[in-house]
């Protein structure tokens, strides 16, 4: 598209992808409507105007900034109608192992894959199509496995790659994928990589991270290069001293950030992919995947950006100028098996929708590409994830999680109409080519039910019912579910009581700061309690008792809920639990191919607290799907359609929709 100017009107601006991203996360994080820039008035405006009125709030950087960006990325997404392209990972119900905190097979208190296979067959039971593993390669775990220190090996407390070997075998034979988290954006500082940087920082290693020497006389006393800041808090420069050179480190101290435009850097990630591939893998989730291309020169950040997305110098990597290359680069060498590449270990057999066995399938030519991708939009996820661009298959946008004007830390109350809203959005703006990854737990935020329940989450009727509200979108809806462990029970957020309860990284880093501002120790761990991710990490509830039939010793991370009912062996013995409401969701799905391929019509957009929708299944089959997103009663609409109530927490279609009523309707 053209590039624009000062001269460029604010509705230019926001016709450009990266510029509605843009402005729509702006708006959000201000709590504000697009109306604001859609409005004639200000549509027509000049950005130079803008930049006038505004000049001292923004800063007399922040519109080149702002020009140069929208500049270096210029691609336009299409929207493609017909038929969805099919593929195995369309039709998969995703289940998310957080593997220290599954299940422990050898009672030293941390899970591991010895205790995931051991588990399979619940898995399967419940209909995964594909599992997908946090990180379990080899790691020192400062941030819990997210600091790789060997691609290649398997981290000590997980087990062996004879481990590994045999879960990936037990997952195929199962009828199921598996997929591993490839963290490829940093390693750990204890990564040969850079130790071999450390100890010759002009030799061939030293570029394979962003290490910058100091001012004359630098000790690591003075200012860092840039005025970047870490996700974990503080600079985003650490400084080596047996090095004497500063190292960039968007994450942990420990954490040093890769430099994807040095080539062997791209040809080890592409090497590691392969040789995972070879074991049987069938793909990798990618962490922080759009960071990898950072701006030459890593130049100073904008401070109002800084001040406004919390990250001073995100603008520079968060969609850097060679993402889409690198990815497409990626998916042809790395992820695309070669035609003489020896086959896979395994694979995974055929499973029908009645859940019987065939034989084990040929290996797909391409590994699925699942994307974590923070801070990217609508528009530019589709430039990510289109099918046609050959970059990622799905990303994940975490827009849904928080609400306009929040952030994790923040203590607000969910409503689900912000759900609502959010993929009526996202669904109308794609195509048969684009593809979306529908999730609303992960290891990374606090429980669903309890952000939308708050205290009211002890109740436990009300726990179940919003549980089973958010798992039915979440497997109904166009595109592809992925569970977080647990949710599937309802799991909620725990009552810790003080920092020594907790071992996230990020919370640690986040308290400091909020210390470092003049915060009170209860004011800090007030807000770190509603935003850590411990909520998420504390160990899977399988049976009531003190460990959860988790563990037979001290768990790493003790969970702090008493509650009755909400366990695995509670759930399956009782018909109408959550757990057993999410097997007949993945079951209806698997039967029904209106529920994959299916388009979606919206019914009634604009009512609060009536959330329903039509799946057309593509040989002229309709279902209805109408959930009360509130805990009052309220109208249903089209009363007068007929149908046959096939999975609902009432079996009628009344004038009225009890609180948190849910009805999927099969029509005539």
């Amino acid at each position: 598209m053209a590039e624009l100017t000062r001269k460029s009107r604010i509705r230019d601006f926001y016709a450009h992808p990266l510029g509605r991203d843009i402005a729509d996360k702006v708006l959000m994080t201000m709590g504000r409507s697009s109306r604001w820039i859609t409005n004639p008035v200000v549509a027509n405006l000049r950005i130079s105007h803008v930049e006038r009125l505004a000049s001292r709030m923004l800063g007399p950087s922040f519109v080149d900034t702002l020009l140069e960006l929208l500049a270096a990325n210029p691609d336009v997404p299409t929207t493609r109608g017909g038929p969805t392209e099919r593929a195995w990972w369309k039709e998969a119900v995703f289940y998310q192992v957080y593997p220290r905190s599954f299940q422990d097979s050898d009672g030293d208190g941390v899970g591991d894959l010895a205790g995931i296979t051991s588990r399979l067959d619940y898995l399967a039971d419940l209909g995964v199509g594909c599992v997908w593993l946090s990180p379990v390669f080899a790691s020192p775990n400062h941030d819990m496995g997210y600091d790789v220190s060997d691609y290649r090996a398997i981290m000590e407390e997980m087990g062996s790659m004879a481990d590994m070997e045999e879960l990936i075998r037990g997952c195929h034979e199962r009828g199921m994928r598996i997929i591993l988290d490839l963290v490829a954006n940093h390693t750990s500082s204890e990564h040969e990589w850079f130790e071999r940087a450390v100890a010759d920082p002009d030799g061939p290693y030293g570029d394979y991270y962003f290490l910058r020497r100091g001012e004359p006389g630098e000790d690591g006393s003075g200012t860092p290069p840039t005025n970047w800041k870490s996700f974990f808090g503080g600079s985003a420069w650490r400084w080596i001293p047996e090095a004497r050179r500063w190292v960039l480190r968007l994450f942990a101290d420990t954490q040093p950030d890769l430099n994807w435009d040095n080539p062997r850097v791209r040809a080890e990630i592409e090497e590691i992919v392969q040789f995972w591939m070879a074991k049987g893998i069938d793909g990798f989730r990618m962490d922080v995947i759009n960071y990898i291309s950072k701006k030459e020169g890593l130049p100073e950040g904008d401070p109002f950006i800084g001040d406004l997305m919390w990250f001073t110098g995100i603008e520079h990597y968060y969609v850097g100028p060679h993402l889409h290359a690198y990815l497409r680069e990626l998916r042809r060498r790395g992820f695309t098996r070669a035609a003489d590449a020896e086959p896979p270990a395994s694979t995974a057999r055929r499973r029908e929708a009645d859940g019987t066995l065939g034989e084990p399938l040929p290996p797909e030519p391409v590994g699925l590409m699942v994307g974590e991708t923070p801070g990217i939009g609508v528009e530019v996820g589709r430039l990510l994830s289109a099918s046609e661009r050959g970059e990622l298959d799905m990303i994940f946008n975490f827009d849904v999680l928080t609400p306009p004007g929040n952030t994790r830390w923040s203590d607000f109350t969910y409503d689900l109409n912000y759900m609502k809203s959010y993929f009526e959005d996202y669904q109308d703006r794609i195509g048969s080519n684009d593809w979306i990854a529908l999730f609303i737990e992960n290891h990374d935020n606090p429980r669903i039910v309890s952000r939308v329940l708050g205290a009211d989450a002890h109740n436990p009727v009300l726990r179940e019912a919003v549980a089973k509200v958010v798992g039915t979108i979440m497997i109904t809806m166009r595109g592809t579910p992925f569970i977080f462990q647990g949710q599937e029970i309802a799991a909620m957020n725990q009552d810790f009581t003080s920092m020594s309860d907790l071992r996230d990284v990020d919370s640690f880093g986040r308290h400091q700061d909020l210390r470092d501002e003049g915060a009170t120790v209860g004011g800090a761990f007030a807000e770190i309690l509603v935003g850590t991710r411990d909520h998420a990490r504390v160990p899977m509830r399988w049976e009531p008792g003190g460990t959860t039939g988790f563990t037979t010793g001290e768990p790493w991370l003790p969970g702090r809920e008493v509650s009755r009912g909400f366990t695995v062996a509670e759930q399956l013995a009782e018909p109408d639990s959550v757990l057993n409401w999410y097997k007949r969701l993945i079951q209806l799905r698997a039967e029904h191919e209106a529920f994959t391929y299916g388009e979606i019509e919206f019914v009634a957009p604009g009512a609060r607290d009536y959330f329903a929708y039509y799946r057309l299944a593509p040989d002229g089959g309709r279902w209805l799907v109408e959930m009360n997103l509130s805990g009052s009663a309220v109208a249903r609409r089209n009363t007068e359609l007929r149908g046959e109530v096939v999975l609902g927490t009432t079996t009628e279609r009344g004038q009225m929709m009890d609180p948190y009523e849910v009805v999927i309707s099969h029509l005539p």
